[in-house]
């Protein structure tokens, strides 16, 4: 199917997924001015939600079935495999954010339904971003995504921890926005354009004539701004403290989706405008070390879970920029695989701590999972498959993500950073490890230790889903592999961008 921007009909088309999700916003800011008081309405309007991101799935998946695709110079809205995979990864996201949190939110008495539409708009804005082909559409869905996680970070207002996440959250965004928007505009000083092939076009003439201080200054602080957004050491002062205050099904959503839409957008505008300058791949080369080595470090000297967690979401951050600085079709296609295996085990691992928890899950530490499979085996296997996942042990999904980026990375011929990669994943066993140890090889300290612990049979039906995804994707990655790949190749820079003059 290929699609004409100029055309209203095609335009509505390429927008499809977007319209369908924004329809649904529209309904249930309707339905929650109108029924917001009950633990039934809590209900209802969560189910709406989760029948908001199946639908704009299904749009999704009519769109990427049928193949397609923008006729000539891709202006605002890009519409390739690239896109039409991230937005299941968002989708898949939110969908299990919403199963977990049913029983989470009535637990914590957090009985306010704008829970579920704030989730909606954070989605949208991911979509957004994916589907950016122009700076400012990217800034949109960025910002559109943020205001509505600000505000989810912030949604406990009985705890002060989860106030002062959400205040922590929007200042440091906001100030990394600031890079970014700086970044947007000398960039468009420099090329007289903010149309990502059209960037490419004269970064490459740029490139032939000595590169430009004014577009190398803007490329440096697109790179700041995005380096706060994915948690980058050392932009990453502010995740662990709001990771550790935010609700919990909230932490999870931030640290998979989130993540997942900054990537995104990251390599659409790394490969589309800045793929014929060769600076970039060697400030996400030392981005890289510095994250993956940074991040496993801080985490090995956690007690708490959740706080351990979120530095881990760092290292991880390490992971994928490694995959970033390879570049290509083959870094693309290891960040698509390796974002859908991290969204699965990290939605996995809140999931489960979640039920352990209570009033933020903070103080939960990993001698408090001792004795859990005596109790609730099934439950400690759930988390111990996730704990390996992150870890990269063979046979789950996280070993062949992990596996995939190496392959991208040698084949780029960055063998030291493949070798650094495995060295600080090995490093990494120092903090998973010992999660698996104590529920497996510590006693319970009490009868009474885990008698609370209790997920509900939607925040089961998601944790069994994460177990089988990850399992299943250990064993038989080939169907994801080819669709990584074939989404890979839609992000390169575009042929037809080529003969345009510098302004």
């Amino acid at each position: 199917m290929s699609l004409d921007p100029s055309a209203y009909r095609d335009l509505l088309l390429a927008l499809l997924p977007e319209l369908v999700l924004t329809a649904w916003s529209l309904v249930l800011l309707l339905f929650v001015a109108w029924r917001h008081q009950t633990p039934r309405d809590l209900h209802i309007t969560g189910w709406m939600t989760f029948a908001a991101f199946v639908s704009t799935g299904i749009a999704t998946w009519w769109l990427w079935w049928n193949r397609a695709s923008v006729q000539g110079v891709v202006t605002m809205i890009a519409a390739d495999d690239f896109r039409w995979v991230a937005d299941w990864i968002f989708l898949g996201a939110g969908a299990l954010t919403v199963l977990v949190s049913f029983a989470y939110l009535e637990r914590e008495r957090l009985l306010a339904p704008e829970y579920y539409v704030l989730l909606v708009f954070g989605v949208l804005g991911m979509m957004v971003m994916a589907a950016g082909a122009d700076l400012m559409v990217i800034f949109l869905g960025l910002e559109l995504m943020s205001v509505a996680v600000y505000v989810l970070a912030a949604f406990d207002r009985r705890r002060a921890r989860s106030a002062e996440a959400g205040l922590k959250y929007f200042l440091l965004g906001a100030f990394a926005s600031g890079f970014l928007l700086y970044g947007i505009a000398l960039v468009y000083g420099a090329t007289g354009t903010t149309n990502l092939g059209l960037i490419g076009a004269q970064a490459g003439v740029n490139e032939a004539s000595h590169s430009s201080v004014m577009l190398l200054a803007g490329l440096a602080l697109l790179i700041v701004g995005f380096g706060f957004k994915i948690a980058a050491v050392p932009f990453h002062m502010w995740a662990p403290d709001v990771y550790d205050g935010a609700p919990t099904p909230v932490t999870g959503f931030m640290a998979t989706g989130v993540k997942a839409a900054a990537f995104a957008a990251l390599f659409r505008v790394l490969n589309q405008s800045f793929g014929t300058l060769s600076t970039w791949h060697d400030i996400m080369w030392w981005l890289a070390v510095l994250t993956m080595v940074g991040g496993n470090l801080f985490a090995l000297s956690q007690k708490s879970v959740k706080r351990m967690l979120a530095y881990s979401s760092v290292a991880h951050a390490g992971y994928l920029l490694v995959a970033v600085s390879a570049g290509g079709a083959s870094g693309t296609s290891a960040f698509l695989v390796y974002a859908i295996a991290y969204t699965l085990m990290t939605i996995g691992a809140f999931a489960i701590l979640q039920a352990k928890g209570r009033a933020g899950e903070s103080d939960v530490t990993i001698d408090d999972l001792a004795g859990l499979s005596t109790r609730h085996p099934w439950l400690a296997f759930g988390l111990a498959v996730c704990m390996l996942s992150l870890l990269g042990f063979p046979g789950t999904a996280g070993f062949m993500g992990k596996w995939y980026i190496l392959i991208a990375a040698t084949s780029a011929g960055q063998n030291v950073l493949a070798a650094i990669l495995v060295l600080t994943s090995v490093v990494s066993a120092g903090y998973y490890l010992p999660v698996i140890m104590a529920m497996y090889m510590k006693p319970e300290p009490d009868q009474t230790a885990h008698l609370d612990v209790r997920l509900d049979r939607w925040g089961r039906t998601a944790v069994a889903a994460v177990v089988l995804g990850i399992l299943l994707f250990g064993v038989w990655p080939n169907r994801l592999f080819d669709l990584a790949k074939s989404a890979g190749t839609t992000v390169q820079p575009s042929s037809a961008t080529t003969a345009v003059t510098p302004p």
